[in-house]
């Protein structure tokens, strides 16, 4: 057995001990930690200290890894107990990251292939989180006047399996060691998303269901080398996301982004790469990449779950966040085809000047480009149209405007701001909010002098 997994299983034992705060209360909890931390201070060589310590932890002589995990599970543990967090997502999340790892480097151990472990990290690390939450309820009344663990399945399979994604990216983009963040990041997106339980009308099945379709579609692009596995992670969870609290519908238009914007960065990929403007690693898109075309995408979604859910301050419509999402997405689709397809034509133009610019400039135009952004925006909202009885006609051409708003937005925000202040994902992010903002206010503005 390696030490990297003789650590990993005995950071779960360690986790384990989570299990205390709801059987004993925080106070056992903290005396746990207590003991642990002081221990790890003490323990200086020998096979204990082998046994727990990272490469990096030899040089001092310090168990600095499991000093800064229990200190971030003793950070979650506070704000568990000062705020509004469960104490269940206290506890799923310290087994999620230690059960998950634990079978991470046990399949690592022996398969030798890029994205079994990480779908073994995935599925384990949510049934460690999931049995969290259950042993919680069972020790505490949180799950709401004695209400049964079977009717909280839905919520807690949709919590972990949302936790287990998180991890899964987070610790593909950073190290093992880094696991601490890991840890609080994870807590701190339980926590965001169970207070959007009373928007949660799925079943367990549909949870399941939800999670068949956007693993699917997620290692289909992994598959297709549309995406690499950080990318792919970030687009299960916003999928899961966007189905679970949104719905169906939600989830069509922001894959035909994903599917149409990754296929794309296909097109004449040869001929891109001897231009020198097409995206690395051979088109796959990494997490960055994603995030910057679907956070605001996500935010909108997650303001419709809380719109619906009455957790908005001032009661906001939710078919504005409806809007504002089919507005980001329809920009990010038109910014994505544009750069995509219009990069192989003629020289390209400076947006703000009009001057010819070598291909690949920031802020470089083609006329074929911009009809590929049209023609996304086009299939954005006629998706929309066709799915949402709140788009009309009228609706579909407020989405068609934002987009080519948002796209053109990208263009002058490339050609005026990119690689000096901002980044490509700074820029893709910018724009899609605008998108997404004009959107809104022209459904607010049809809907008061319409």
């Amino acid at each position: 057995m390696t030490a990297a997994v003789r650590r990993a299983g005995a950071f779960a034992l360690l986790c384990t001990l989570a299990l205390a705060v709801p059987v004993g209360g925080p106070w056992v909890g903290a005396a746990i930690a207590a003991t642990v931390i002081l221990g790890a201070f003490a323990v200086t060589n020998g096979p204990l200290f082998d046994l727990l310590a990272y490469p990096g932890d030899y040089e001092d002589g310090r168990l600095y890894g499991l000093i800064t995990f229990v200190l971030a599970a003793v950070t979650l543990g506070l704000i568990s107990v000062t705020t509004s967090m469960s104490v269940a997502i206290f506890v799923a999340t310290v087994l999620l990251i230690g059960y998950g790892n634990v079978a991470e480097q046990l399949t690592r151990r022996r398969i030798d292939h890029t994205i079994v472990p990480v779908a073994v990290f995935c599925l384990v690390a949510t049934g460690g989180a999931v049995t969290g939450q259950a042993v919680t309820y069972a020790f505490t009344a949180e799950s709401g006047a004695q209400e049964t663990i079977s009717s909280s399945v839905p919520t807690m399979l949709f919590l972990g399996a949302s936790g287990a994604l998180l991890a899964a990216l987070l610790r593909d983009i950073f190290l093992a060691r880094d696991d601490p963040i890991v840890m609080l990041s994870v807590g701190l997106l339980g926590w965001l998303l169970a207070e959007l339980e009373p928007a949660l009308s799925l079943t367990g099945g549909e949870i399941v269901l939800a999670l068949a379709i956007t693993a699917a579609f997620g290692y289909a692009s992994y598959a297709l080398e549309t995406a690499s596995i950080a990318g792919m992670l970030t687009g299960v969870l916003l999928g899961l996301l966007t189905i679970v609290l949104g719905g169906y519908g939600w989830f069509v238009v922001l894959i035909s982004f994903f599917a149409i914007g990754g296929l794309s960065s296909k097109f004449r990929y040869e001929e891109k790469a001897e231009m020198g403007v097409a995206e690395a690693n051979d088109g796959a898109r990494g997490s960055g990449n994603v995030l910057g075309n679907a956070a605001v995408a996500i935010i909108a979604v997650l303001g419709y779950a809380a719109s619906s859910a009455s957790l908005v301050p001032g009661d906001p419509e939710p078919t504005l966040f409806l809007f504002a999402f089919a507005g980001s997405v329809a920009t990010a689709m038109s910014d994505t085809l544009s750069s995509e397809i219009g990069s192989v034509f003629e020289t390209p133009r400076l947006i703000t000047t009009l001057e010819p610019v070598e291909p690949g400039t920031d802020g470089g135009v083609t006329w074929q480009g911009e009809v590929a952004g049209i023609a996304g925006a086009v299939v954005v909202a006629g998706i929309s149209y066709l799915l949402f009885p709140e788009v009309t006609v009228v609706g579909a051409v407020i989405i068609v405007t934002a987009g080519i708003v948002g796209m053109t937005v990208d263009s002058l925000l490339g050609a005026t701001l990119e690689g000096t202040v901002l980044g490509n994902q700074g820029v893709n992010f910018l724009a899609t909010l605008s998108g997404a903002i004009i959107c809104a206010l022209l459904v607010v503005s049809f809907a008061v002098f319409g």
